[in-house]
């Protein structure tokens, strides 16, 4: 009886040896502040919102089932389409995830993404019922509707868990990340891919957590009026009014 419970303690032991030192390894905030450089007005914006950034681990010996199984959204992963628009714009989700697509407005939808990343159709649906997508990999995809032309949103799938979106100051914060060298990556929609791929850097997270150095982000290009999903114009009599004044500035 006594060598059997000497075996069982050198067997805890044994694990408690390989498993605290991960333990020990406290997780820290990484902060930092976006600015939005506007190209066409010269100047920097007031609103910073909306800029994702990730950190991805440089370390091979970290894989990417354990990182997702970390990745827990604090809210339900859903696009709402109310008042004609979708809610969130930005939307991230862990790569593997199915995002809701409910229609709240007492008319139908048409959801679709035939661009980057995932490509879907969703057809028509009615007021009250929802539809499903399954984001199987990481990538950008543009969602749109086919009835309404101002409708827009964008979901990021990310194999890692260490994400921020910008504040409308600019502030951000990555909880929660481990010490080590990481890959960041800035995504913003109204920035081109030469000037995000310019922003991508490593990064170092040292014990203790770190404040990065402002990351100023270039707004040249604008959003352009899209087709439907048949890659035809939509048809001008189902615009909003102010979505045609934005089309059309006087």
């Amino acid at each position: 009886m006594f060598i059997r419970r000497m075996d069982q303690w050198v067997r805890w032991a044994a694990v408690l040896w390989l498993v605290l030192p991960s333990l020990l390894v406290a997780q820290v905030p990484v902060r930092g502040q976006v600015q939005l450089i506007s190209r066409a007005k010269g100047h920097n914006k007031r609103d910073n919102s909306n800029v994702v950034l990730w950190l991805s681990p440089e370390s091979s010996q970290v894989s990417r089932t354990s990182l997702l199984r970390d990745f827990k959204p604090a809210h339900p992963l859903r696009l709402v389409q109310k008042d004609k628009a979708f809610h969130p714009h930005i939307l991230v989700v862990p790569a593997g995830a199915v995002v809701e697509f409910p229609n709240h407005d007492p008319f139908f939808h048409n959801v679709f993404s035939l661009f980057e990343g995932k490509r879907f159709d969703l057809g028509l649906y009615e007021a009250g019922t929802t539809r499903r997508v399954h984001f199987d990999r990481p990538g950008i995809s543009y969602i749109f509707c086919n009835i309404h032309a101002q409708m827009s949103a964008v979901v990021l799938a990310l194999n890692t868990p260490y994400y921020a979106i910008s504040q409308r100051s600019g502030a951000f914060n990555i909880p929660d990340v481990p010490p080590g060298t990481y890959d960041l990556q800035v995504w913003y929609e109204g920035s081109t891919p030469d000037v995000l791929k310019a922003l991508a850097r490593k990064v170092t997270i040292p014990e203790g957590g770190v404040s990065l150095a402002a990351i100023h982000v270039l707004e040249n290009t604008s959003l352009m009026p899209h087709k439907n999903k048949y890659g035809q114009d939509y048809d001008p009599s189902t615009y909003d009014p102010l979505y045609q004044q934005q089309q059309n500035p006087q």
